[in-house]
């Protein structure tokens, strides 16, 4: 015998000290009665107290409230088989907000266009599980895998450049924390759909993204990569507090920085990835993308069969609840009527 929630079996430690109390209480009840003085008198006032019913009604209690709590921890025992249909895929949103992602050479920004892409991809989805990871110098999930596309669309409407304070793209580490979101207890697809301009800063101990790609794959993920930004490229804004641009970021000599989509990167990732690269700015991006998903369309819905313990706490409720049920019924007004009957019965016999 298992039991589905077997922490719940410690209460049933309460009840013997629990008992224990009941028992020196009718105890002490007792030697108080005793003190009384005539026994004969004592005597007809334990018989009208009625004792043993008593003792039977807390006794019935006891062994009610033990079912009862055995019911709640789900005492299971013997196995049949049950059909599991397995559906959808695990996709991974793996979503840039560095500030490059702010440049403008695609309409109204980078991050805006790629928000617009992803909910799109949500729209499209029926089943598949979708998770969202957020990244520039540094990355974090900030959604895991969920079916509830509408929380989906309002985390990615919030995703901003504020989000993390660390700047750069570190794509490599972003691959890793979306294989980290994946359920290993699902036997299903792992998709990775990385949405960035694809400005990859190289310092020191950072992932290679490439290598990154190689491991993903490995592991069973399929890597698709969307370029967003024009290879001529756009300054970075500057903005207030209120969203209204100040002014464009320079670097360290006072020259203006313009950002540059570098698909070559993004390509190599792909291909590691052993998925394909699309250019937002064909129309193709992530409705491409969504078309290559179809081609799993295959393992998104199958059937498994599984062994599974049947549930046997109907029998310990239902014992309970009658245990209990027989306690209340079980009053002094029953008792004497019981007595009273046999009393009755027991003299005609002794006439007859």
């Amino acid at each position: 015998m298992s039991f589905g929630a077997p922490y719940l079996l410690l209460v049933l430690l309460a009840l013997p000290a629990s008992a224990g109390l009941v028992w020196w209480a009718s105890r002490r009840r007792a030697a108080a009665i005793s003190r009384i003085g005539d026994p004969v008198l004592i005597a007809l006032l334990s018989a009208a107290a009625n004792g043993p019913m008593r003792r039977a009604r807390t006794g019935l209690w006891f062994v009610g409230v033990g079912l009862l709590v055995i019911a709640l921890a789900r005492p299971q025992w013997g196995s049949d088989i049950e059909i599991v249909e397995m559906r959808g895929l695990q996709i991974m949103v793996v979503l840039d907000v560095s500030r490059s992602m702010l440049a403008g050479d695609v309409e109204p920004t980078r991050l805006d266009r790629a928000k617009l892409e992803a909910a799109d991809l949500l729209s499209r989805l029926d089943g598949d599980a979708v998770g969202i990871v957020l990244f520039s110098g540094a990355s974090f999930i900030q959604l895991p895998l969920t079916t509830d596309y509408a929380t989906a669309r309002t985390y990615l409407g919030n995703a901003s450049p504020r989000m993390i304070t660390r700047q750069g793209t570190v794509i490599g580490e972003a691959v890793e924390t979306a294989m980290i979101g994946f359920s290993d207890k699902r036997e299903s697809q792992k998709v990775i759909i990385i949405m960035s301009d694809g400005e990859s800063h190289a310092e020191e101990n950072v992932r290679d993204p490439v290598e990154a790609a190689l491991q993903a794959a490995r592991e069973g993920a399929v890597i698709y990569a969307v370029g967003f930004g024009s290879t001529d490229g756009a300054p970075v804004p500057m903005f207030d507090e209120q969203g209204n641009i100040i002014g464009h970021h320079q670097d360290q000599d006072g020259n203006q920085v313009v950002s540059r989509l570098d698909d070559s990167l993004l390509q190599q990732i792909a291909e590691a990835g052993e998925g394909r690269y699309y250019w937002a700015g064909e129309g193709g991006g992530i409705a491409a993308v969504a078309e290559e998903i179809e081609t799993f369309q295959d393992e998104r819905f199958r059937s498994e069969f599984r062994q599974r313990e049947v549930e046997r706490f109907q029998l310990f409720l239902l014992l309970g609840a009658l245990s209990l049920v027989l306690a209340e019924l079980l009053t002094d007004r029953l008792y004497h009527s019981l007595r009273r009957g046999w009393v009755r019965t027991s003299g005609e016999t002794a006439d007859a």
